[in-house]
């Protein structure tokens, strides 16, 4: 999916909101538990992608939660992908997975999210530098989605530190990562990089934008973690959207009884409501 079927996308639906499927067995429903289907992460996620799909524009399922269950929870991965792709074919997906190794294992990477899998995007860790991100900008109409800022409290560790010339390591991440966009093709890196900054983190949008003006921006921290919409939009939103804004516990978990995909529905349509009212201020 390009950049501009992504503008079209939010701008028709009037949302920019991406469901994060962050799907814990521990957690489902026990009318999905004691139903006795073969795989009940799948029939979860079905459930709650039908239910939220006219209000969102992007579906971000977290590895981490599928990886735990070995090859059972790659497979509920698998057949979720292929659920969004057959039956709702104008939706995001990202794969939330923060690869990032040596050059030739990021290749193997970008081959499984992007060939095998055929995820749209892929979160992707910048720590090991260029040659390690440069393997996933090769793929036509794939995306990059690199950590910058995100929304967790251990985020002022290491991203807030300052070089001796006052750069901040987030900003020192943005401004080299640009060079590594624009140096794997011809096309802009606001065409197949986008970056992470997390909701909680307020007006650091602004420092965000300042490098980046025409990025598309991954926002994970509204919700649950206690970020700001209107915050975010704020400081953050540019000509064309430009957001991409995760929930997941807030919409997916909203109820554990046999009415959770109804009680997704709702939660998502409010939160598509307030981002149409958001998006017609702001563009």
């Amino acid at each position: 999916m390009n950049r501009q079927q992504l503008t079209e996308n939010i701008k028709r639906k009037g949302t920019f909101l991406c469901v994060g499927l962050d799907t814990d067995i521990k957690k489902l429903p026990p009318c999905v538990l004691e139903s006795g289907v073969d795989d009940p992460v799948f029939t979860f996620n079905k459930a709650i992608i039908d239910a939220t799909a006219p209000y969102c524009m992007a579906y971000k399922p977290n590895l981490a939660f599928y990886e735990c269950l070995g090859a059972a929870g790659w497979a509920a991965f698998d057949l979720t992908v292929r659920y969004i792709r057959e039956n709702y074919p104008d939706q995001f997906i990202i794969a939330d997975a923060k690869r990032g190794d040596i050059g030739n294992t990021s290749q193997m990477y970008a081959r499984t999210f992007f060939e095998t899998m055929d995820a749209d995007a892929l979160t992707v860790a910048p720590y090991m530098g260029e040659d390690s991100v440069t393997p996933f900008l090769g793929y036509e109409g794939k995306w990059v989605v690199l950590l910058a800022l995100t929304s967790n409290k251990g985020s002022a560790d290491f991203q807030l530190n300052t070089d001796v010339f006052g750069n901040r390591l987030f900003e020192q991440v943005l401004k080299r990562s640009l060079q590594w966009g624009a140096a794997s093709a011809s096309t802009d890196s606001a065409d197949k990089m986008m970056y992470v900054v997390g909701a909680t983190q307020g007006s650091l949008f602004k420092d965000v934008r300042k490098i980046v003006p025409d990025h598309f921006l991954l926002v994970p921290g509204v919700g649950a973690q206690g970020g700001s919409l209107e915050e975010v939009c704020r400081y953050g939103m540019n000509a064309d959207c430009g957001l991409i804004v995760n929930s997941s516990r807030a919409i997916i978990y909203a109820d554990s009884s046999d009415r959770f995909a109804e009680q997704a529905r709702i939660e998502a349509q409010k939160v598509q409501s307030e981002m149409e009212r958001l998006l017609k201020i702001k563009i």
